[in-house]
């Protein structure tokens, strides 16, 4: 296995570690994918059956573009998973990394007919970055492919109808830092509906403003972005298991 592999393996793992860490699990289902570096064809994915508590760098299953398991492996492959990330990353090259969750405030934004309001702090952030893809049932049909790429245009950010969250990156941290971002808005806005009272809204002059204010507080080099956040969330997964490494 070549080193650069070897290192995306581990990164993968760890991020499947630190997505149990923040409870964002739903028993063995959802998934998250990164290209291998050198062969865009193919992806790593987990192993389905596993808990994400229980995916590690050996064990994730690399398969190409197609969803076919391209090594040999004692797992099997998520359906599901295999429509819509083969889908996403045969479609947007500039895509390495897709996660995809079904947490509670999450879905429960996915059922709201108006989806995710621009009126608190993480939300405000997220104006003009997020795509909608309406439901469909489960995604195991390839039919549905065309359509789930065509609603999420050039847009990292995706909100599946009645569903969940997608969240896209150039890397696995920005992947994780773009869903973070609009878990914690899905977050905010279940909390706030659930005292019952009238938000205060957030006007258009600060949402336009919102990508220039985000520039502001970033420190780095774009290809960078979310890699502070990832590798603190990495040292702490370090800190409970460092299995994932295995």
């Amino acid at each position: 296995m070549l080193q650069r592999e070897k290192e995306l393996r581990i990164q993968l793992a760890a991020c499947y570690r630190i997505f149990d860490h923040l409870g964002w699990t739903e028993l063995i289902f959802n998934h998250i994918t990164a290209k291998v570096p050198g062969e865009d064809e193919h992806f790593l994915i987990n192993p389905y059956g596993l808990h994400f508590s229980e995916v590690c760098a050996s064990n994730l299953v690399k398969v190409d573009i197609e969803g076919r398991i391209v090594e040999e492996t004692a797992y099997s492959v998520n359906p599901a998973g295999i429509v819509i990330h083969t889908a996403i990353h045969a479609a947007r090259h500039d895509v390495h990394c897709i996660a995809h969750t079904h947490t509670d405030s999450g879905m429960a934004v996915a059922c709201q007919v108006e989806g995710l309001r621009y009126d608190n702090f993480y939300s405000a952030l997220q104006r003009g970055r997020i795509a909608y893809h309406d439901f469909e049932g489960i995604t195991v049909m390839h039919g549905e492919k065309p359509r789930l790429v065509a609603n999420l245009g050039d847009k990292n950010l995706m909100i599946l109808r009645n569903h969940g969250l997608l969240s896209c990156g150039r890397s696995i941290a920005e992947a994780f830092l773009n869903l973070w971002g609009l878990q914690r808005a899905c977050d905010v806005q279940v909390a706030a509906d659930s005292c019952g009272k009238a938000v205060i809204p957030v006007g258009d002059e600060i949402l336009n403003k919102a990508a220039e204010l985000m520039q502001l507080q970033y420190v780095g080099k774009p290809d960078d972005i979310g890699q502070l956040e990832f590798d603190a969330m990495q040292r702490l997964v370090d800190r409970v298991d460092p299995s994932y490494r295995d």
